[in-house]
């Protein structure tokens, strides 16, 4: 009986309890966490003050916002379409071009929303009518496909979880932002392949191609949009600007090609994708702060330094650690929003690490493609079911054409999780000592 009157568990059980009743999850842990310490005796103030000392410099966390803006001036101009014109010429030609294009665009355009979900819901919804218009691929296929290509925008920068993480693991954010983009294009490609595979086994159409006389224009046209990730990753390694002031100049880039060069955004655009950045970010930010005080409960409780003592005493080497690890987000990435994992779990999970002597950018990386793939992990990935909705289509169907892709994905993350240098090689180049 007396389990049940412990602080700790009881605070576990009434986040279970309210997050079961349809609270969201940063209610639910923020009032769980004043229910632990009131039942544990603790001083509330003295634990608001100690979190809000910790927040006053973490200026890293003005960068969430100021991507979300970026991407939201983007998606109100014509940069997504220029991308998608762009794209078009470069693999359309091909059999199932327009299925490649889809992988190709989300390549791309992952540089400007770092956000899986934003991906899938805005350039995804514009793909997944493109394919399926006049039934050229299957609803369920084009759906699938969608979902997976989203999974890129969190891997390459800028990368909002990546962010998080360097905010909870004091990594670099440059060097984060740098390891991410070999994983990237190796998940890139690991999908283009089953495309090209199905396109011949299915007999996809052919588009009809852009003349090759055209490409120069069509990219030049594209080029102030494909700019922005170049602009960001030389700027925070040429020590010009810090992550924060990237994420700033990042939104001031994205206004002023949309306004002065593209002339596409209205003073009315501009205003809603203010009011959808502020939504966005305030959701993000109740995340924040439920996590954030749910990490003082655990901090107080010495949760992160039992379990590294229990992992250890196990005496796992790093290998066998990292596919717990894979286990333990992959299962977690299909329940919970990816923010919730990188502020609650992952903490727990570094000081394991750090003593296995793995390196900090390299299991940033694992953490967050595991999480990623989460998304997209039957029977319960957020992704599926948010294509279930936008592709109208049954999830069973969407869960049978994703499979393929999701065991190319595995094949990429298992090298990626047991080859580090694949991860550090470019981070090495630009100076990492890691």
């Amino acid at each position: 009986m007396m389990i049940f009157l412990d602080p700790f568990t009881m605070a576990l059980i009434s986040i279970c309890i309210l997050s079961l009743l349809g609270l969201p999850i940063g209610h639910a842990m923020i009032g769980s966490s004043i229910l632990y310490l009131w039942l544990a005796g603790l001083d509330m103030g003295t634990a608001a003050e100690q979190i809000l000392n910790g927040l006053y410099t973490s200026y890293l966390l003005l960068a969430v916002p100021m991507f979300i803006l970026a991407a939201e001036v983007m998606n109100a101009g014509t940069m997504t379409y220029r991308l998608l014109h762009f794209c078009n010429a470069v693999v359309g030609r091909f059999r199932g071009g327009l299925a490649q294009v889809n992988v190709l665009q989300s390549l791309i355009f992952a540089g400007m929303s770092g956000s899986a979900i934003a991906d899938a819901a805005g350039t995804g919804k514009m793909m997944q009518q493109l394919m399926t218009k006049d039934d050229k691929y299957p609803a369920s296929y084009a759906a699938a496909l969608t979902a997976t290509t989203a999974v890129l925008a969190p891997i390459l920068p800028p990368s909002i979880p990546l962010v998080i993480y360097a905010l909870v693991s004091d990594a670099s954010v440059g060097f984060l932002f740098l390891a991410g983009i070999v994983p990237g294009v190796m998940m890139a490609l690991a999908q283009m392949s089953i495309v090209a595979i199905d396109a011949r086994r299915k007999n996809f159409p052919v588009e009809e191609p852009v003349p090759l006389r055209k490409l120069p224009g069509l990219t030049l046209r594209a080029f102030p949009a494909l700019m922005l990730p170049v602009v960001l990753l030389v700027g925070i390694r040429g020590g010009v600007m810090t992550p924060t002031e990237a994420a700033a100049v990042a939104a001031g880039y994205a206004l002023l090609i949309s306004v002065a060069i593209y002339r596409s955004v209205t003073i009315r655009q501009f205003y809603r994708a203010l009011l959808n950045s502020g939504r966005t970010t305030a959701s993000i930010g109740m995340l924040l702060a439920g996590a954030m005080v749910f990490n003082y409960v655990i901090t107080v409780e010495d949760i992160p330094h039992s379990l590294s003592e229990l992992l250890l005493a196990w005496d796992l080497s790093p290998i066998q650690f990292l596919l717990i690890v894979n286990v333990l987000l992959l299962a977690l990435g299909c329940l919970l929003e990816g923010t919730t994992i990188l502020l609650v779990m992952v903490p727990v999970l570094i000081p394991t690490a750090q003593a296995l002597g793995i390196d900090m950018v390299h299991f940033g990386v694992v953490v967050v493609l595991n999480i990623m793939l989460g998304l997209i992990t039957p029977p319960y990935g957020l992704l599926l079911f948010i294509m279930t909705r936008i592709a109208e289509v049954p999830l069973a169907h969407i869960v049978r054409d994703v499979l393929p892709f999701l065991l190319a994905m595995f094949a990429a993350l298992a090298v990626v999780t047991f080859v580090p240098d694949v991860v550090l090689w470019l981070p090495r180049v630009f100076g990492y000592s890691g």
